[in-house]
Parts: structure tokens; sequence; C-alpha cells
């Protein structure tokens, strides 16, 4: 399968720059797959395609301030996003403003020492430091905003609230599982009212949502590993809900990644581990009824996986119809319901 099929033209003003004012505004366009029909709402309407006994899976990941600023003993500066932490301090990261030819130096970031080592394809960074070292990314770091995100004249202060779920609790991501970024509290309750249950799994988004497929044939694209975690009583949970025949509704790639990792060998895999699950056209869903997304870039791993859910044609459909309606583009931007 050739990646050219899954490529794009999209205007740069598309591309939302900000979130919009309230998390429950946001465009929601509604592919329903067995009808072929398609509808415009607002995420708010999201009840409206909900019913009693669905299971909603949301994945509780938090985002990590992992961008940060370490300064050179010459002063110079280089910008450092982590992507995986390998013991108490020391995090694989990419590393930006080294010298061709260097693979090792001291930095400090704030009032903390450290040490860069260049490794097999990451950097490393070791902080010098004895007490609890989230405390320091937590006061020096910014958010891993995607770098499609450009503005003028920005602090980044809107993005420690709005670049994260209401619902995130376990600190690990590098990039945020943006379909949840529509759901507030309140909605979430009302959906709880409905008897809708809602049930919470972990997958610590890395570095790889940032590449897209580079290879010409897809099936040759490797996947970073992602770490995932689930409860027992989770697994167990939504194993009965599926041999009931109720409807799993997964939000998000990450989610829908997670659990069919979690029942590819029927449901015994660890209830925690990295996953290298590539999904594309082709892939033969288990567990998944209905897909929460945003609307992702060209060439993209999650464009290929919902390309797999709903088909290349309908989603590219979609697409063309959120184009010539305006429609808010990636992380900040509105979203789709695939039924």
């Amino acid at each position: 399968m050739n990646t050219e099929e899954f490529d794009y033209f999209l205007p740069k003003e598309l591309i939302a720059q900000y979130p919009e004012k309230e998390r429950t505004s946001s465009r929601l366009i509604v592919l329903n797959r067995m009808e072929g029909t398609i509808q415009h709402r607002y995420f708010k309407d999201v009840t409206d395609y909900l019913h009693e006994g669905d299971v909603l899976v949301l994945n509780d990941s938090k985002v990590l301030p992992a961008r940060l600023k370490a300064t050179k003993d010459t002063g110079g500066i280089i910008d450092i996003l982590l992507v995986e932490r390998t013991r108490d301090n020391r995090w694989f990261c990419l590393a930006n403003g080294v010298k061709g030819g260097v693979t090792a130096l001291k930095v400090s970031v704030g009032d903390v020492e450290a040490s860069l080592t260049k490794g097999e394809g990451f950097w490393v960074i070791e902080f010098f430091y004895d007490g609890d070292i989230y405390d320091i990314i937590k006061k020096y770091g910014k958010m891993p905003l995607p770098p499609y995100i450009k503005r003028k004249e920005n602090d980044g202060s809107i993005d420690f609230d709005r670049y994260q779920t209401v619902y995130a609790e376990a600190l690990g991501s590098i990039a945020a599982p943006t379909a949840g970024f529509h759901f507030t509290n309140e909605l979430l309750d009302r959906i709880k009212g409905m008897g809708i249950n809602i049930v919470k799994i972990t997958l610590h988004i890395g570095v790889g949502t940032f590449f897209l497929v580079k290879k010409q044939n897809i099936e040759e694209h490797v996947m970073h590993s992602e770490y995932y975690h689930i409860t027992h009583d989770a697994r167990t949970y939504i194993k009965h809900a599926k041999a009931q025949g109720r409807r799993i509704v997964a939000c998000g790639t990450s989610v829908v990644r997670t659990l069919e990792t979690l029942y590819l060998k029927n449901g015994n895999t660890p209830l925690k581990g990295k996953t290298r699950l590539f999904i594309y056209p082709g892939h033969r869903f288990k567990m998944v009824d209905a897909l929460i997304t945003n609307f992702h870039l060209p060439r993209s791993t999650p464009l290929l996986l919902v390309s797999a859910f709903a088909g290349k044609e309908e989603i590219f459909r979609c697409y063309r119809e959120a184009l010539k309606r305006g429609y808010r583009f990636y992380s900040y931007g509105d979203a789709m319901l695939i039924l």
C-alpha cells in the first residue's frame, strides 16, 4: 500500500492555533458507516449518538511539560524534548542546538546541572538532582505543542490547562490524547447519567506521534513503542460488555491501539507493557465499535488507523466535507465521530 494514497492538501488557515473558548463548542462531523451518512453537529451533541449500556473508554494519560531549555557552559541554548524516562533522573530526549560531532556535554536546566550524551537514535539527559525530578520538569518545562502550532507573542500559559484532558491523571505522555479535549466534567456527568459506563485506560503517547510515515510502502513503517496500562477489573469489564453485545466507544486512536493490543491474544496480553501495534487498512478490529477522534495529518499513523476503521474513501469523503465547511484541523481542532 502506497503512502501517497493518504496525502491531502490542507490550507494553513485551517490548522487550529488555539483551542475553542468552550471545549464542547467544537464542531463534530458524524459518519455513520452502515448508512453511509454524514451529519454536521457540535460536540455537545455527542450524547445524541450514545446509548444506555455503551462503554466509553478514555485515555487518562497526562501530558508532561516535556520541552525544556538547557544552557551550555558557553551560554548557548539547547532545546530539549523529553521522550522516555529510563531511570530515576535519566531520560531519552531529542536535542536541538548541539554542534555536529559533539557527543557529550554539560548543561543546566534552571539551577539544576545535567549531562547530555548522544546515544543510538536519541540523546540521553541525566539530571544531577536528589529530589523528585518531576518538580524540576514542572517548574521549567513547557507543554510539548506540535510543531504546526506557531504563535507570535504567546507565553503558552493557556496550554497548561487546555493541552490536557479534564480527566488526565497518569503523568507520562509527551503528546496529548487530543480527541478527549472536547469533554468537560459536566458532559461526562451527563453521559454517566444516561447509563453509559466510562472506563479509563492509560497509554503514554510518545515521540512517534510527531513522525509521519516516510516509507513509500506503508507496511514497512515501524511504530515507536508506547507504554500502556489497564487494570484487571477494567479489562474484564470491557471483555464482558463486548460479549454482551454492548458497544465499545473508543475516545482517540491511542485508546483504539491499547484495546486492540490488549485483545490480540483473546485478552491474555499483559495488563501493562509496551505496544508497537501499527493499525492500517486491512486490520481486523476485535474490540472497538465506534470512535471519537480529531482530524489527522496527511501520511500520519492516526490517519491510517481511522482509515482502517471506517474505510479510506469514507474518511477522505469526510475530510473533503470538513475542508469545504471550514472545520478546524489537528490537535486543537474539531472532532469526528465514527459510528
